[in-house]
């Protein structure tokens, strides 16, 4: 997948961006607060995928401004597409979406059209962070490949937040215990569903990764990553959710009823799993090194993009905000060398700060404008 075109005015700070991104290496070079990191969030939109920085409607439009239009041309094996993205200020809360030229209700209609893995500096801390960034990790890749997970996600939270709240009134004599029932039959098969999905993506993730890990560490390190479900002993082999996942979900919701009302939330559930890692056996979130956590945030992003082309057939495109900059030289060598084959923007302010392939473009962003394209080739 390349991206072939890239207009961008009004949003944020971006100012009239019209460019033809190089089908390989495109670096966006500027000082802090130019809008480079825009221009990746931009992107990122387009995928239908929520803001990587929590980005809020009335937020993209630029203080001065009106409303924020962008628009990308993009290409796969098969066809040439076109995505229209406008927010107006007067009309904040229907944005205007186009998939070639046909409007679109919901961002998340996007869902495997642009298909992107972006990579920022808050991605560095994914194995050693909290155990709900590693959720929606897992949540969000598994969304790029089956486009309907993500609403299923929605429809367990909206669901457990019901729960919750039901948990507490009859914790205060206001509800019955009998009113579960509707809400845990729900949450159960939901629940099951996403389990297995979860525990299949580990599957993979683990063996791109470990892979990946033993080329890093030259051999030295055993990376080895697992689902751990809060519900289920063992999912290997579990393929019936309704039948099978879905009843034992159910038993776990009745046993932990008592504690749940107690404490006045679910206490079990995937909302509680986790991804978990081990390197040479031995804990990551617990005993990793610094460098081992980089190492193991690199590998999962990798994974990811790996996964994507390998369930597409179309290598994503791969952005990168920041991150270079982060890495020391051989872990720089280690990503560019893995993602020769695919169409990448990187974010620098100082082309010393990284290394990159001989083939490409540069864009200097100053003040929300390319000043420059082209400035120079990047440098091997």
């Amino acid at each position: 997948m390349k991206i072939t075109s890239l207009c961008c005015s009004g949003f944020k700070n971006l100012k009239d961006i019209d460019i033809t991104p190089h089908k390989e290496m495109n670096i966006l070079m500027g000082e802090n607060a130019q809008g480079k990191t825009n221009l990746i969030e931009a992107i990122w939109l387009c995928t239908g995928v929520r803001s990587f920085r929590s980005t809020k409607d009335r937020d993209m439009i630029a203080l001065d401004g009106d409303r924020a239009d962008i628009t990308i041309g993009f290409e796969n094996d098969i066809r040439e597409q076109k995505i229209d993205l406008s927010v107006i200020r007067q009309d904040i809360k229907n944005k205007r979406i186009l998939l070639n030229g046909v409007k679109l209700p919901y961002m998340s209609k996007l869902f495997g059209k642009l298909r992107c893995v972006v990579f920022t500096p808050e991605d560095l801390s994914l194995s050693k962070g909290s155990p709900d960034n590693r959720r929606q990790f897992v949540d969000l890749c598994i969304s790029q490949i089956k486009s309907t997970y993500a609403s299923v996600v929605n429809r367990y939270n909206s669901i457990l937040e019901q729960r919750n709240t039901l948990l507490k009134n009859i914790a205060f004599g206001r509800s019955e215990r009998d009113d579960l029932e509707v809400w845990d039959i729900q949450l159960s098969k939901l629940g099951a569903y996403i389990s297995m999905m979860r525990y299949n993506y580990t599957k993979k993730l683990d063996t791109y990764a470990s892979r990946l890990f033993d080329d890093i560490s030259k051999g030295r390190e055993k990376l080895s990553l697992f689902y751990q479900s809060t519900v289920f002993d063992t999912l290997e082999g579990r393929t019936d959710y309704v039948s099978d996942l879905a009843p034992e979900y159910l038993k776990m919701l009745e046993e932990a009823k008592n504690d749940d009302i107690k404490l006045g939330f679910t206490t079990k559930g995937i909302h509680r799993d986790d991804l978990s890692g081990t390197i040479n056996g031995i804990s990551i979130r617990e005993y990793a090194s610094q460098g081992q956590h980089r190492s193991t945030a690199l590998v999962l992003k990798l994974s990811q993009a790996y996964i994507l082309t390998e369930e597409t057939d179309d290598p994503p495109v791969i952005l990168l905000d920041d991150v270079m900059s982060e890495l020391d030289r051989s872990r720089q060598e280690f990503v560019i060398n893995k993602i020769s084959d695919m169409q990448v923007f990187i974010t620098c302010c100082d082309m010393n700060e990284l290394i990159s392939s001989s083939e490409g473009s540069l864009y200097i962003i100053e003040n929300g404008r390319v000043k420059i394209q082209n400035a120079a080739p990047p440098r091997k």
